[in-house]
This record gives C-alpha cells, structure tokens and sequence, in this order.
C-alpha cells in the first residue's frame, strides 16, 4: 500500500486507478503552464503571435532593425498601456485554459489544493484554479476484470489446500469498479495488484476451511458470494475506494496430474452410496415388517389370554351355580346333569337306538323316534 508522500500513487505523478489517463481534458488536449514536456503547435503559435504584436507596439516593426515608434534618440523601446493590457489578457486566457476542464459522464474529478484533497468534481465543466488547485479524472463507471488462478510460466496460482488435506486447482474472476476516486488515489499504489493480492488471499482462506467434495458440487455459488463479501471487507478495511461488482468462479476442479483418478474415486464413492442406500431401504423395510409381526402377536396373545381368564371364571362361576342347586336337590340336579352330559355327547351323532327286550320278540330291536335334529337342520338349509 501507498503512503500519502508527493501526492496520489505517492510519487505526484497522474495516474489513476486500472491504468487511465486522469489529467483533464483541456479543449484541444493542450498540457497545462508548468507541466513538464514540449508545448503543443497550438500554444506555440499563440505565444509566437504574441510576441510578434509585442514588437509592433515596441516599435520593432514586425522584427525590422529601424528606430522604434515613439522613442527618442537612440533610447530602448518603452512599454504602452496597450502593451501591458495585450500581456494581461494573454495571462489571463493561459490561465483559464489550465483552470478550466470537462468531467465525463463515466468520470469524476479529484481536486487537489497544493497536493491535499479538496473536493470531488461532478460530470461537466468543472474549475480548479491553477496552480494552487489541481484536478486528476478518475473514470468510476467502468468496470475492471481480474482473472486469477490462471497459469503464470511454470507456476499456478489457482492450487489450494482444502481442510481435508485435498488440493483443488481454483479459476475465477473479479470484476470492479471505482466508487471513492479520492481514497483510490492517496491510498492505494496499484489498485491491480491490490484486488489480485487480496482475492487471492481471501480465497485460499475460504477454501483452506471447506471440504472437496462440497467446492466441486454444491457450494460453488456460496463460495462465490462469500469471496466477494470478504474481498469487499477487507478493502474497505483499506480504505480503497474500490467496489467489488461480482466474483465469478469459473473452475474449481482436481490437478490435472489427478483428476482422472479423481474421478474414479468419485465413481465409486457414488456406487458406495447408492448402495448403502439399497441396504437402509431393506433394512427398514425388513424391520418394519417384523416388527408389525411381533405387534400382532402381542396382541393375539393378549386376547387368548383374556378368552381363557374368562372362560375359567365363567366355569367357575356355572360350578358354583351348579354346587348350589345340588347341595339343595341332588337327585335331581344328578339327573339333570346327566341328561345335559348326554345331550352334548349325542347332539351331533348320527345313531340308531336299539332296545335288546324287542329283538327276541321277532324285531329287529331298532327303537323309531322322531329325528327332531334333522328336522331343525332342514329348516337353516331352507
């Protein structure tokens, strides 16, 4: 960085930021009184017309050797009101051409009153009274481009370092603009180098605390956005003057000597994963169905439960019942119990009932009822 010594870029030279010509345009593109350097033909037939009329009112007749007009004798020539006033209006034209100067559009102007900054010059005519006031044209509009990470002879820039002891050839761009003319000028030498040196190191930090694999896929436009961020912060940390437009990050890829290996690597890290993918699908798959199984077991088993629980008390509870009505007529719940057993072996039995007192008397000892069963059975199929 540039110290405040001798004027802007620290030498009192004009140049301003990215390279342009920031001396004022003058008309006809003459140099001020008191620049250094040769007279442009303008200026020089100007002054030459004017010492040819200074010697016409001196009396030297256009450059002739006869006495001059006015004098006596042989004295020298003598100065005339008309001569002084000529001389004053020919300093004062000088003047006001070296006062006077046009901003463009795109431009703006930094005046500076002997060597110290004193204001800021709009688009347009503008007036800085020379020599104590001087102006230097910085243009604010148009925007510069900084290419970095782009191979330079036998080095590259663009080889970082990423956090996981990757490295991952970096190309991108920066693209700025001018929006202080003043702090540009007496704080910074090289306004070029200045964005480079510091894009540069702003993206070897970014990338020095990030993954490769989330630099080559998806957080390519993040990075990109907090390149420009930090650019612009340190910057104005600077005091520079200078405006980050965009950062573009145009390549961020492997080493050459690499990236096919690379992306083999990559290949099958993928293939990894869509594997592993499949194996989480089965797996859930699988333990979502036992464990649906194991519920419905539960719960099968708890309704078994509850069915025998019940029916032992429902048993229990007829026992009881039953205790009762024999311990209050026994024979007859002996008998009732009897034929309720009989009923529930023989309900469902196809049988034929013999009596063995009618098979000596000349019959076959089959004993006819009525098939009330069957006839009950009729009826549902009806």
């Amino acid at each position: 960085m540039a110290g405040n010594s001798g004027g802007p870029w620290g030498g009192g030279g004009n140049r301003g930021g990215g390279g342009d010509d920031h001396r004022p345009n003058n008309g006809g593109g003459g140099r001020r009184p008191g620049d250094d350097g040769p007279q442009i033909p303008e200026i020089d037939e100007l002054m030459k017309k004017g010492q040819e009329r200074l010697r016409v009112y001196l009396g030297g007749g256009g450059g002739g050797n006869g006495p001059t007009r006015g004098s006596t004798g042989g004295g020298g020539p003598k100065f005339t009101k008309g001569t002084l006033g000529l001389g004053v209006l020919v300093a004062i034209g000088l003047w006001a051409f070296g006062s006077f100067y046009t901003v463009k559009p795109e431009e703006q102007s930094v005046e500076l009153l002997l060597g110290k900054y004193n204001a800021t010059g709009n688009p347009g005519l503008n007036f800085a009274p020379w020599p104590f006031v001087t102006a230097e044209v910085v243009n604010v509009t148009s925007e510069r481009t900084e290419n970095i990470g782009v191979a330079r002879g036998s080095t590259d820039t663009g080889l970082m370092l990423t956090t996981d002891a990757n490295i991952v050839d970096i190309d991108f761009q920066v693209v700025w603009n001018i929006n202080d003319p003043a702090k540009l000028l007496f704080n910074i030498r090289d306004p070029r180098l200045t964005v480079q040196a510091v894009s540069e190191s702003v993206m070897r930090e970014i990338i020095a605390a990030s993954n490769l694999a989330p630099i080559l896929n998806r957080d390519r436009g993040l990075i990109a956005d907090r390149v420009k961020e930090n650019i612009q912060a340190s910057l104005d940390d600077y005091e520079s003057g200078i405006n980050i437009v965009r950062v573009n990050l145009e390549k961020a890829d492997p080493p050459a000597e690499v990236i096919d290996s690379f992306r083999a690597v990559q290949a099958a890290e993928q293939e990894r994963d869509r594997l592993q993918r499949q194996a989480d699908a089965y797996a859930n798959r699988v333990l979502a169905e036992a464990r649906g199984e194991a519920a419905q077991k539960l719960e099968e088993a708890e309704a078994y439960r509850a069915q025998v629980v019940n029916d032992a008390l429902g048993d229990a509870s007829r026992f009881t019942a039953v205790l009762e009505e024999y311990q209050k007529a026994p024979e007859v719940t002996r008998k009732r119990l009897y034929l309720e057993t009989m009923e529930k072996v023989l309900g469902d039995v196809d049988k034929t009932i013999l009596d063995q007192s009618l098979i000596g008397q000349g019959g076959s000892g089959v004993v006819p009822y009525l098939p009330l069963n069957e006839l009950n059975r009729s009826k549902e199929g009806k």
